[in-house]
């Protein structure tokens, strides 16, 4: 059989996952109809954004995470929105965050190993002219997506 779980991992994680709802009904003790027909609502009410898959993301060769703490050179002060959208176009960055405080845009992404995370560093610090960057790496993740891990 064709190896294709590269690519159903690229579609879970741009959202291409649906619920169970014989499995909520269950859970809710509610009728599927019932489930199905408020899943709905919050979809058209905007509130659910996405489904999306949660990983062990060893298994997957993104093991390592990386929050990146920006602080934006003065000419692209103003606009820290448009810099964190051209940074979340790419395939790597689970998260942007523009803040208040010490730090203009906070960055989530995983890569496979430090020395993928500091090429895409580099290449990001030369792209975008960051004044200034601080990283925390993540040891181990208890909890993401409101589902504890084991």
């Amino acid at each position: 059989m064709k190896d294709i779980k590269p690519r159903l991992i690229d579609l879970f994680k741009e959202g291409n996952c649906t619920p169970q709802i014989s499995v909520i009904a269950k859970k809710l003790k509610e009728p599927a109809t019932t489930i199905h027909y408020n899943l709905k609502q919050l979809e058209q009410e905007g509130a659910i954004k996405a489904y999306k898959a949660v990983f062990d993301y060893k298994k997957i060769d993104e093991g390592h995470c990386t929050y990146l703490f920006i602080n934006l050179a003065q000419e692209n002060y103003a606009d820290p929105e448009k810099i964190g959208k051209e940074l979340a176009k790419d395939h790597r960055v689970e998260s942007v965050d523009v803040c208040t405080g010490e730090h203009e845009l906070v960055v989530k992404f995983r890569t496979k190993d430090t020395d993928e995370y500091y090429q895409a560093v580099k290449d990001w610090i030369k792209r975008f002219g960051f004044r200034k960057t601080t990283s925390v790496t993540s040891l181990k993740q208890v909890k993401t997506e409101f589902v504890t891990l084991d």
